[in-house]
Protein backbone atom coordinates (compact mmCIF):
# COMPACT_ATOMS: atom_id res chain seq x y z
CA UNK A 1 0.00 0.00 0.00
CA UNK A 2 2.98 2.68 1.03
CA UNK A 3 4.01 1.85 -2.40
CA UNK A 4 0.88 2.58 -4.32
CA UNK A 5 0.39 5.63 -2.23
CA UNK A 6 4.49 6.79 -3.24
CA UNK A 7 3.61 6.05 -6.71
CA UNK A 8 0.12 8.29 -6.46
CA UNK A 9 2.29 11.11 -4.82
CA UNK A 10 4.62 10.87 -7.23
CA UNK A 11 2.32 11.03 -10.31
CA UNK A 12 0.73 13.88 -8.54
CA UNK A 13 3.92 15.77 -8.05
CA UNK A 14 4.33 14.94 -12.20
CA UNK A 15 0.46 16.28 -12.88
CA UNK A 16 0.53 19.54 -11.18
CA UNK A 17 2.82 22.59 -11.50
CA UNK A 18 6.33 21.82 -12.96
CA UNK A 19 7.39 25.10 -10.97
CA UNK A 20 7.32 24.52 -7.74
CA UNK A 21 10.50 25.09 -5.58
CA UNK A 22 12.46 22.86 -3.73
CA UNK A 23 11.42 24.38 -0.40
CA UNK A 24 7.64 23.75 -1.42
CA UNK A 25 8.19 20.02 -1.67
CA UNK A 26 9.55 20.20 2.29
CA UNK A 27 6.09 22.00 3.68
CA UNK A 28 4.64 21.11 6.73
CA UNK A 29 3.52 17.72 8.23
CA UNK A 30 -0.07 18.72 8.35
CA UNK A 31 -0.14 19.21 4.54
CA UNK A 32 1.30 16.04 3.88
CA UNK A 33 -0.93 13.53 6.42
CA UNK A 34 -3.86 15.42 4.22
CA UNK A 35 -2.31 14.40 0.87
CA UNK A 36 -1.83 10.78 2.22
CA UNK A 37 -5.20 10.49 3.67
CA UNK A 38 -6.72 11.52 0.16
CA UNK A 39 -4.47 8.85 -1.77
CA UNK A 40 -5.46 6.31 0.73
CA UNK A 41 -9.36 6.73 0.11
CA UNK A 42 -7.85 6.51 -3.82
CA UNK A 43 -6.40 3.49 -3.42
CA UNK A 44 -9.55 2.24 -1.24
CA UNK A 45 -11.51 2.71 -3.92
CA UNK A 46 -8.89 1.03 -6.43
CA UNK A 47 -9.02 -2.04 -5.31
CA UNK A 48 -13.35 -2.20 -4.65
CA UNK A 49 -13.31 -1.49 -8.83
CA UNK A 50 -10.91 -4.25 -10.30
CA UNK A 51 -12.15 -3.52 -13.57
CA UNK A 52 -9.29 -2.50 -15.34
CA UNK A 53 -9.13 -1.45 -19.41
CA UNK A 54 -5.35 -0.88 -20.58
CA UNK A 55 -4.57 2.16 -18.39
CA UNK A 56 -7.81 2.73 -17.20
CA UNK A 57 -8.97 1.91 -13.85
CA UNK A 58 -13.05 2.20 -14.47
CA UNK A 59 -13.45 5.64 -15.52
CA UNK A 60 -10.29 6.75 -13.85
CA UNK A 61 -7.44 7.02 -15.82
CA UNK A 62 -4.05 5.35 -14.19
CA UNK A 63 -0.22 5.98 -15.46
CA UNK A 64 1.24 3.21 -13.08
CA UNK A 65 0.87 0.04 -14.99
CA UNK A 66 2.30 2.22 -17.81
CA UNK A 67 5.31 3.23 -15.47
CA UNK A 68 5.89 -0.65 -14.91
CA UNK A 69 8.81 -1.65 -17.55
CA UNK A 70 11.57 -4.68 -17.44
CA UNK A 71 15.27 -3.09 -16.36
CA UNK A 72 17.16 -3.30 -19.54
CA UNK A 73 20.41 -4.73 -17.14
CA UNK A 74 18.34 -7.93 -16.97
CA UNK A 75 17.98 -8.49 -20.31
CA UNK A 76 21.42 -7.56 -20.83
CA UNK A 77 22.30 -10.29 -17.86
CA UNK A 78 20.61 -13.13 -19.56
CA UNK A 79 21.90 -12.26 -23.03
CA UNK A 80 25.63 -12.20 -21.80
CA UNK A 81 24.69 -15.53 -19.97
CA UNK A 82 24.01 -17.79 -22.87
CA UNK A 83 26.56 -15.98 -25.10
CA UNK A 84 29.06 -17.41 -22.31
CA UNK A 85 27.12 -20.41 -22.23
CA UNK A 86 27.42 -21.05 -25.58
CA UNK A 87 31.19 -20.18 -25.75
CA UNK A 88 31.72 -22.39 -23.34
CA UNK A 89 30.52 -25.27 -24.69
CA UNK A 90 32.24 -24.49 -28.33
CA UNK A 91 35.54 -24.21 -26.59
CA UNK A 92 34.99 -27.58 -24.44
CA UNK A 93 34.19 -29.22 -27.88
CA UNK A 94 36.49 -27.86 -30.35
CA UNK A 95 39.66 -25.82 -28.71
CA UNK A 96 42.60 -28.84 -28.88
CA UNK A 97 43.90 -29.53 -25.12
CA UNK A 98 47.61 -30.83 -25.13
CA UNK A 99 48.31 -34.08 -22.85
CA UNK A 100 51.34 -34.15 -21.50
CA UNK A 101 53.37 -35.93 -18.10
CA UNK A 102 55.09 -33.87 -16.16
CA UNK A 103 58.78 -34.76 -14.46
CA UNK A 104 61.42 -33.04 -12.55
CA UNK A 105 64.63 -33.51 -12.70
CA UNK A 106 68.10 -32.44 -12.98
CA UNK A 107 70.18 -31.47 -16.23
CA UNK A 108 73.35 -34.25 -16.99
CA UNK A 109 75.90 -34.99 -19.24
CA UNK A 110 74.87 -37.95 -21.78
CA UNK A 111 78.14 -39.29 -22.70
CA UNK A 112 79.29 -40.89 -19.68
CA UNK A 113 83.43 -40.23 -21.17
CA UNK A 114 82.50 -36.56 -20.52
CA UNK A 115 80.94 -36.16 -17.42
CA UNK A 116 82.27 -35.26 -14.16
CA UNK A 117 84.98 -36.98 -13.31
CA UNK A 118 87.07 -37.47 -10.04
CA UNK A 119 91.00 -37.90 -10.20
CA UNK A 120 92.20 -40.69 -8.36
CA UNK A 121 95.81 -41.31 -6.97
CA UNK A 122 96.85 -44.32 -8.63
CA UNK A 123 99.37 -45.30 -5.93
CA UNK A 124 100.22 -44.39 -2.42
CA UNK A 125 102.44 -41.38 -1.86
CA UNK A 126 102.92 -38.09 -0.21
CA UNK A 127 102.32 -34.91 -2.11
CA UNK A 128 104.93 -32.56 -3.23
CA UNK A 129 103.43 -30.08 -5.33
CA UNK A 130 100.06 -28.99 -6.46
CA UNK A 131 99.96 -27.54 -10.18
CA UNK A 132 96.46 -25.86 -10.25
CA UNK A 133 94.02 -24.03 -8.25
CA UNK A 134 90.02 -24.44 -7.50
CA UNK A 135 88.45 -22.89 -10.77
CA UNK A 136 91.46 -22.98 -12.93
CA UNK A 137 90.68 -24.23 -16.64
CA UNK A 138 93.08 -27.37 -18.04
CA UNK A 139 93.76 -29.07 -20.71
CA UNK A 140 94.42 -33.08 -21.56
CA UNK A 141 97.59 -33.90 -20.13
CA UNK A 142 98.31 -31.04 -17.71
CA UNK A 143 100.31 -31.77 -14.29
CA UNK A 144 97.56 -31.78 -11.23
CA UNK A 145 99.96 -32.89 -8.77
CA UNK A 146 103.34 -34.45 -8.35
CA UNK A 147 103.72 -37.51 -5.56
CA UNK A 148 106.60 -39.21 -4.09
CA UNK A 149 106.82 -43.00 -2.82
CA UNK A 150 105.97 -44.06 0.36
CA UNK A 151 106.72 -47.96 -0.43
CA UNK A 152 110.77 -48.64 0.57
CA UNK A 153 110.54 -50.99 -2.59
CA UNK A 154 110.77 -48.05 -4.75
CA UNK A 155 112.84 -45.65 -2.66
CA UNK A 156 116.28 -46.17 -4.35
CA UNK A 157 116.83 -43.15 -6.35
CA UNK A 158 119.01 -45.48 -9.43
CA UNK A 159 116.96 -48.24 -9.09
CA UNK A 160 115.71 -47.96 -13.20
CA UNK A 161 119.71 -47.57 -13.93
CA UNK A 162 120.51 -50.80 -12.02
CA UNK A 163 117.77 -52.94 -13.43
CA UNK A 164 118.34 -52.10 -16.84
CA UNK A 165 122.28 -53.14 -16.18
CA UNK A 166 120.81 -56.72 -14.68
CA UNK A 167 118.63 -56.70 -18.19
CA UNK A 168 121.76 -56.41 -20.19
CA UNK A 169 123.87 -58.99 -17.51
CA UNK A 170 121.11 -61.28 -18.27
CA UNK A 171 120.76 -60.51 -21.96
CA UNK A 172 124.34 -61.45 -22.59
CA UNK A 173 123.79 -64.99 -20.35
CA UNK A 174 121.25 -65.82 -22.91
CA UNK A 175 123.27 -65.40 -25.22
CA UNK A 176 126.18 -67.68 -24.46
CA UNK A 177 123.36 -70.12 -23.72
CA UNK A 178 122.65 -69.41 -26.90
CA UNK A 179 125.90 -70.04 -28.68
CA UNK A 180 126.48 -73.74 -26.33
CA UNK A 181 123.19 -74.91 -27.68
CA UNK A 182 124.21 -74.39 -31.01
CA UNK A 183 127.64 -76.00 -30.46
CA UNK A 184 126.12 -78.85 -28.42
CA UNK A 185 123.92 -79.34 -31.60
CA UNK A 186 126.71 -79.39 -33.62
CA UNK A 187 128.47 -81.77 -31.50
CA UNK A 188 125.33 -83.97 -31.64
CA UNK A 189 125.39 -83.75 -35.16
CA UNK A 190 129.00 -85.04 -35.82
CA UNK A 191 128.27 -87.81 -32.95
CA UNK A 192 125.61 -89.21 -34.82
CA UNK A 193 128.03 -88.95 -38.26
CA UNK A 194 130.50 -90.85 -36.37
CA UNK A 195 128.21 -93.03 -35.23
CA UNK A 196 126.63 -94.51 -38.55
CA UNK A 197 130.57 -94.84 -39.81
CA UNK A 198 131.40 -96.69 -37.06
CA UNK A 199 128.45 -98.83 -37.02
CA UNK A 200 129.13 -99.21 -40.98
CA UNK A 201 132.52 -100.69 -40.08
CA UNK A 202 131.76 -103.05 -37.78
CA UNK A 203 128.70 -103.95 -39.55
CA UNK A 204 131.17 -105.25 -42.68
CA UNK A 205 133.53 -106.84 -39.88
CA UNK A 206 130.96 -108.99 -39.27
CA UNK A 207 130.08 -109.57 -42.19
CA UNK A 208 133.71 -110.88 -43.25
CA UNK A 209 133.62 -113.07 -40.10
CA UNK A 210 130.34 -114.13 -41.54
CA UNK A 211 132.07 -115.00 -44.64
CA UNK A 212 134.99 -117.02 -42.83
CA UNK A 213 132.32 -118.58 -41.34
CA UNK A 214 130.61 -120.02 -43.76
CA UNK A 215 133.83 -120.81 -45.51
CA UNK A 216 135.46 -122.89 -42.72
CA UNK A 217 131.78 -124.51 -42.60
CA UNK A 218 132.46 -125.78 -46.11
CA UNK A 219 135.38 -126.90 -45.68
CA UNK A 220 134.50 -129.01 -42.91
CA UNK A 221 131.85 -130.38 -45.51
CA UNK A 222 134.72 -131.18 -47.73
CA UNK A 223 136.96 -132.98 -45.17
CA UNK A 224 134.10 -135.41 -44.02
CA UNK A 225 133.92 -136.11 -47.68
CA UNK A 226 136.84 -136.35 -48.12
CA UNK A 227 137.42 -138.63 -45.16
CA UNK A 228 134.87 -140.77 -45.93
CA UNK A 229 136.28 -141.50 -49.56
CA UNK A 230 139.64 -142.39 -48.16
CA UNK A 231 138.14 -144.56 -45.66
CA UNK A 232 136.08 -146.75 -48.31
CA UNK A 233 139.38 -146.54 -50.60
CA UNK A 234 141.51 -148.16 -47.48
CA UNK A 235 138.56 -150.52 -47.17
CA UNK A 236 138.58 -151.56 -50.70
CA UNK A 237 142.93 -151.73 -51.01
CA UNK A 238 142.89 -153.93 -47.30
CA UNK A 239 140.33 -156.00 -49.12
CA UNK A 240 142.47 -156.35 -52.49
CA UNK A 241 145.16 -156.64 -50.67
CA UNK A 242 144.03 -159.24 -48.50
CA UNK A 243 143.72 -160.69 -51.82
CA UNK A 244 147.00 -160.11 -53.12
CA UNK A 245 145.46 -158.25 -55.68
CA UNK A 246 147.70 -155.03 -54.14
CA UNK A 247 150.94 -154.23 -53.09
CA UNK A 248 151.06 -153.12 -48.91
CA UNK A 249 152.45 -149.77 -50.66
CA UNK A 250 149.28 -149.13 -51.99
CA UNK A 251 147.63 -150.46 -48.54
CA UNK A 252 150.14 -147.85 -46.64
CA UNK A 253 149.49 -145.17 -49.16
CA UNK A 254 145.81 -145.20 -48.50
CA UNK A 255 146.29 -145.63 -44.65
CA UNK A 256 148.38 -142.54 -45.06
CA UNK A 257 145.38 -140.70 -47.36
CA UNK A 258 142.72 -141.46 -44.66
CA UNK A 259 145.07 -140.30 -41.67
CA UNK A 260 145.87 -136.73 -43.92
CA UNK A 261 141.98 -136.57 -44.56
CA UNK A 262 140.92 -136.86 -41.30
CA UNK A 263 143.54 -134.20 -40.27
CA UNK A 264 142.49 -131.65 -42.72
CA UNK A 265 138.51 -132.34 -41.44
CA UNK A 266 140.06 -132.00 -37.60
CA UNK A 267 141.55 -128.60 -38.99
CA UNK A 268 138.90 -127.41 -40.85
CA UNK A 269 136.41 -128.33 -37.28
CA UNK A 270 139.31 -125.99 -35.52
CA UNK A 271 138.93 -122.88 -38.49
CA UNK A 272 135.03 -122.93 -38.35
CA UNK A 273 135.00 -123.17 -34.43
CA UNK A 274 137.58 -119.80 -34.89
CA UNK A 275 134.92 -118.15 -37.30
CA UNK A 276 132.47 -119.15 -35.41
CA UNK A 277 133.88 -117.10 -32.48
CA UNK A 278 135.13 -114.10 -34.69
CA UNK A 279 131.68 -113.60 -35.73
CA UNK A 280 130.35 -113.81 -32.05
CA UNK A 281 133.29 -110.87 -31.48
CA UNK A 282 132.09 -109.09 -34.41
CA UNK A 283 128.27 -109.08 -33.14
CA UNK A 284 129.63 -108.02 -29.71
CA UNK A 285 132.32 -105.24 -31.18
CA UNK A 286 128.87 -104.03 -32.61
CA UNK A 287 126.88 -103.75 -29.92
CA UNK A 288 129.62 -102.26 -27.92
CA UNK A 289 130.03 -99.49 -31.19
CA UNK A 290 126.44 -98.62 -31.00
CA UNK A 291 125.93 -98.18 -27.34
CA UNK A 292 129.36 -96.39 -26.56
CA UNK A 293 128.48 -93.68 -29.97
CA UNK A 294 124.63 -93.54 -28.54
CA UNK A 295 125.74 -93.04 -24.77
CA UNK A 296 128.05 -89.92 -26.28
CA UNK A 297 125.40 -88.37 -28.04
CA UNK A 298 123.07 -88.92 -25.15
CA UNK A 299 125.12 -87.39 -23.04
CA UNK A 300 126.13 -84.50 -25.32
CA UNK A 301 121.72 -84.20 -25.67
CA UNK A 302 121.83 -84.10 -21.83
CA UNK A 303 124.10 -81.23 -22.01
CA UNK A 304 122.08 -79.36 -24.96
CA UNK A 305 118.99 -80.53 -22.72
CA UNK A 306 120.68 -78.66 -20.13
CA UNK A 307 121.90 -75.70 -22.01
CA UNK A 308 117.99 -75.24 -22.86
CA UNK A 309 116.88 -74.53 -19.81
CA UNK A 310 119.33 -72.34 -19.26
CA UNK A 311 118.55 -70.51 -21.76
CA UNK A 312 114.76 -70.78 -21.05
CA UNK A 313 115.10 -69.49 -17.21
CA UNK A 314 117.31 -66.57 -18.55
CA UNK A 315 114.48 -65.89 -21.26
CA UNK A 316 111.93 -65.93 -18.08
CA UNK A 317 114.45 -63.71 -16.00
CA UNK A 318 114.48 -61.28 -19.12
CA UNK A 319 111.02 -61.03 -19.41
CA UNK A 320 110.58 -61.04 -15.61
CA UNK A 321 112.81 -57.91 -15.59
CA UNK A 322 111.20 -56.20 -18.18
CA UNK A 323 107.69 -56.51 -16.65
CA UNK A 324 108.98 -55.15 -13.78
CA UNK A 325 111.02 -52.28 -15.31
CA UNK A 326 107.78 -51.25 -17.21
CA UNK A 327 105.88 -51.16 -14.19
CA UNK A 328 108.94 -48.98 -12.78
CA UNK A 329 108.49 -46.78 -15.54
CA UNK A 330 104.79 -46.48 -15.47
CA UNK A 331 104.92 -45.83 -11.44
CA UNK A 332 107.50 -43.04 -12.50
CA UNK A 333 104.89 -41.61 -14.78
CA UNK A 334 102.07 -41.81 -12.96
CA UNK A 335 103.74 -39.96 -9.48
CA UNK A 336 102.60 -37.09 -11.85
CA UNK A 337 98.65 -37.45 -11.99
CA UNK A 338 97.58 -35.37 -15.10
CA UNK A 339 93.79 -34.05 -16.22
CA UNK A 340 92.08 -36.68 -18.34
CA UNK A 341 90.41 -34.09 -20.19
CA UNK A 342 90.11 -30.57 -20.89
CA UNK A 343 87.60 -28.84 -18.32
CA UNK A 344 87.96 -27.49 -15.15
CA UNK A 345 88.73 -28.01 -11.86
CA UNK A 346 85.85 -28.00 -9.30
CA UNK A 347 87.51 -28.89 -6.18
CA UNK A 348 90.55 -30.18 -4.66
CA UNK A 349 89.65 -32.76 -2.03
CA UNK A 350 93.03 -33.18 -0.24
CA UNK A 351 95.37 -30.56 1.65
CA UNK A 352 98.28 -29.77 0.75
CA UNK A 353 101.97 -31.01 0.22
CA UNK A 354 103.43 -33.48 2.79
CA UNK A 355 99.91 -35.05 3.11
CA UNK A 356 100.20 -39.11 2.64
CA UNK A 357 97.72 -40.56 0.65
CA UNK A 358 96.48 -43.92 -0.57
CA UNK A 359 96.12 -45.50 -3.87
CA UNK A 360 92.62 -44.65 -4.78
CA UNK A 361 92.39 -41.64 -2.78
CA UNK A 362 90.27 -38.87 -4.81
CA UNK A 363 92.14 -35.71 -5.17
CA UNK A 364 90.46 -33.70 -7.24
CA UNK A 365 87.17 -33.33 -9.32
CA UNK A 366 87.55 -31.79 -13.42
CA UNK A 367 84.23 -31.11 -14.95
CA UNK A 368 84.72 -31.47 -18.55
CA UNK A 369 84.15 -28.85 -21.55
CA UNK A 370 81.33 -30.04 -22.84
CA UNK A 371 77.98 -29.31 -24.67
CA UNK A 372 76.54 -32.64 -24.67
CA UNK A 373 73.90 -32.04 -22.36
CA UNK A 374 70.49 -34.06 -21.43
CA UNK A 375 68.08 -33.57 -19.13
CA UNK A 376 67.08 -36.65 -16.06
CA UNK A 377 63.82 -36.51 -15.49
CA UNK A 378 61.75 -38.76 -12.93
CA UNK A 379 58.28 -39.80 -13.66
CA UNK A 380 55.85 -41.66 -12.23
CA UNK A 381 55.13 -45.54 -12.00
CA UNK A 382 51.59 -44.83 -13.43
CA UNK A 383 52.88 -42.84 -16.33
CA UNK A 384 56.15 -44.43 -17.44
CA UNK A 385 54.08 -46.70 -19.94
CA UNK A 386 52.92 -44.17 -21.51
CA UNK A 387 56.08 -42.80 -22.31
CA UNK A 388 58.31 -43.99 -25.49
CA UNK A 389 61.58 -42.77 -27.09
CA UNK A 390 60.80 -39.92 -29.55
CA UNK A 391 58.24 -38.39 -27.63
CA UNK A 392 58.71 -34.92 -28.05
CA UNK A 393 59.00 -32.69 -24.32
CA UNK A 394 59.12 -29.14 -22.92
CA UNK A 395 61.63 -28.35 -20.45
CA UNK A 396 61.60 -25.71 -18.27
CA UNK A 397 65.79 -25.01 -16.65
CA UNK A 398 65.77 -23.34 -13.24
CA UNK A 399 67.10 -20.17 -13.28
CA UNK A 400 65.64 -19.47 -17.14
CA UNK A 401 62.79 -16.97 -17.54
CA UNK A 402 60.07 -18.86 -18.48
CA UNK A 403 56.52 -18.99 -18.89
CA UNK A 404 54.61 -22.86 -19.43
CA UNK A 405 51.26 -23.42 -20.52
CA UNK A 406 50.82 -26.99 -20.32
CA UNK A 407 47.85 -27.62 -23.16
CA UNK A 408 49.21 -25.59 -24.99
CA UNK A 409 52.70 -25.21 -25.93
CA UNK A 410 53.17 -23.31 -28.74
CA UNK A 411 52.58 -20.25 -26.56
CA UNK A 412 54.99 -21.27 -23.99
CA UNK A 413 57.71 -18.60 -23.40
CA UNK A 414 61.43 -19.66 -22.25
CA UNK A 415 60.83 -23.12 -23.06
CA UNK A 416 62.84 -25.80 -24.78
CA UNK A 417 62.22 -28.60 -27.09
CA UNK A 418 63.80 -31.73 -26.60
CA UNK A 419 63.05 -35.54 -27.39
CA UNK A 420 62.51 -39.38 -24.80
CA UNK A 421 65.77 -40.84 -25.92
CA UNK A 422 65.94 -43.21 -22.71
CA UNK A 423 63.24 -45.44 -20.70
CA UNK A 424 64.56 -46.90 -17.84
CA UNK A 425 63.32 -50.51 -17.47
CA UNK A 426 63.38 -50.70 -13.74
CA UNK A 427 62.35 -48.76 -11.21
CA UNK A 428 64.51 -46.48 -8.92
CA UNK A 429 63.37 -48.39 -6.08
CA UNK A 430 60.82 -45.95 -5.00
CA UNK A 431 58.24 -47.15 -7.69
CA UNK A 432 59.49 -44.35 -10.15
CA UNK A 433 61.36 -44.30 -13.21
CA UNK A 434 63.90 -42.38 -14.67
CA UNK A 435 63.77 -40.94 -18.52
CA UNK A 436 66.86 -39.34 -20.49
CA UNK A 437 65.75 -36.08 -22.40
CA UNK A 438 67.99 -34.82 -25.11
CA UNK A 439 68.22 -31.82 -27.24
CA UNK A 440 65.59 -31.81 -30.31
CA UNK A 441 68.31 -30.83 -33.01
CA UNK A 442 65.97 -31.73 -35.71
CA UNK A 443 63.81 -28.84 -34.27
CA UNK A 444 66.28 -26.57 -34.35
CA UNK A 445 67.56 -27.27 -37.68
CA UNK A 446 64.55 -26.47 -39.06
CA UNK A 447 63.98 -23.19 -37.09
CA UNK A 448 61.44 -24.14 -35.25
CA UNK A 449 62.95 -23.71 -31.64
CA UNK A 450 65.62 -22.43 -29.93
CA UNK A 451 68.74 -24.30 -29.22
CA UNK A 452 69.74 -25.45 -25.48
CA UNK A 453 71.57 -23.08 -23.83
CA UNK A 454 75.31 -23.53 -23.63
CA UNK A 455 76.94 -25.30 -20.78
CA UNK A 456 78.59 -21.88 -19.40
CA UNK A 457 75.00 -21.01 -18.44
CA UNK A 458 73.31 -24.59 -18.47
CA UNK A 459 75.39 -26.37 -15.49
CA UNK A 460 74.93 -30.38 -15.02
CA UNK A 461 73.31 -30.58 -11.62
CA UNK A 462 70.77 -27.49 -12.39
CA UNK A 463 67.29 -28.72 -11.80
CA UNK A 464 64.71 -28.94 -14.87
CA UNK A 465 61.14 -29.41 -14.91
CA UNK A 466 59.87 -31.18 -17.96
CA UNK A 467 56.69 -31.90 -19.50
CA UNK A 468 56.23 -34.96 -21.56
CA UNK A 469 53.95 -34.02 -24.91
CA UNK A 470 51.58 -36.49 -25.77
CA UNK A 471 48.40 -36.81 -27.85
CA UNK A 472 46.32 -33.46 -28.48
CA UNK A 473 42.55 -34.12 -27.14
CA UNK A 474 39.27 -31.71 -26.82
CA UNK A 475 39.51 -29.62 -23.65
CA UNK A 476 36.19 -30.89 -22.56
CA UNK A 477 37.41 -34.62 -22.56
CA UNK A 478 40.40 -33.54 -21.24
CA UNK A 479 38.32 -32.12 -18.10
CA UNK A 480 36.49 -34.73 -18.29
CA UNK A 481 39.39 -37.37 -18.09
CA UNK A 482 40.87 -35.44 -14.88
CA UNK A 483 37.23 -35.30 -12.89
CA UNK A 484 37.43 -39.09 -13.38
CA UNK A 485 41.10 -39.42 -12.45
CA UNK A 486 41.76 -41.23 -16.11
CA UNK A 487 44.91 -41.57 -17.80
CA UNK A 488 46.21 -39.65 -20.97
CA UNK A 489 44.90 -41.40 -24.09
CA UNK A 490 47.28 -43.06 -26.49
CA UNK A 491 47.10 -43.66 -30.31
CA UNK A 492 45.59 -46.90 -31.13
CA UNK A 493 48.65 -47.80 -33.10
CA UNK A 494 50.67 -47.37 -30.28
CA UNK A 495 48.22 -49.44 -27.75
CA UNK A 496 48.67 -52.19 -30.62
CA UNK A 497 52.59 -51.96 -30.79
CA UNK A 498 53.24 -52.14 -27.23
CA UNK A 499 50.51 -55.14 -26.51
CA UNK A 500 52.14 -56.87 -29.86
CA UNK A 501 55.71 -56.02 -28.05
CA UNK A 502 54.39 -57.96 -24.75
CA UNK A 503 53.19 -60.81 -27.06
CA UNK A 504 56.11 -61.69 -28.61
CA UNK A 505 57.93 -61.44 -25.05
CA UNK A 506 55.69 -63.40 -23.61
CA UNK A 507 56.15 -66.59 -25.95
Amino acid sequence: MENYLDSKESENDISGSGAQDTSDQNGSQGAESGRKAELHCRYIKYIERPEINGVFVGTYRSRALSMIKVPNSFVILSVCCLVLVVAVSLCLVFVPWQQSIDGRGKVIIFSPMERPQHLEAPIPGRILKWFIRDGEYVKHGQPIVELSEVDPKYLAGNQLLRMQAHLTALQEKKAAALAKVKAMESQIKSLKLSRSSSVASVDMKKAQTLDRYSAAKQAVTIAQQNLKTSELNLERRKSLYEKGLRSKRDLELAEQEMVKNKTELERALVQLEVARKEMEVADFELSKTDADTMAKIDSTSASLSSARETVATTEADIQKLIIEIGSLENRIVQRVLTAPCDGRVVRLLVAGAGETVSAGTQMAVIAPTTNDLAAELVVKGNDAPLISTGRPVRLQFAGWPAVQFTGWPSVAVGTFAGRVSVVDAVDDGTGKFRIIVVPDEKAVELNEDQPWPSSQFLRPGSEVHGWVMLNTVPLGFELWRQFNAFPPTLNKEEMQSKLGDVKRKSK
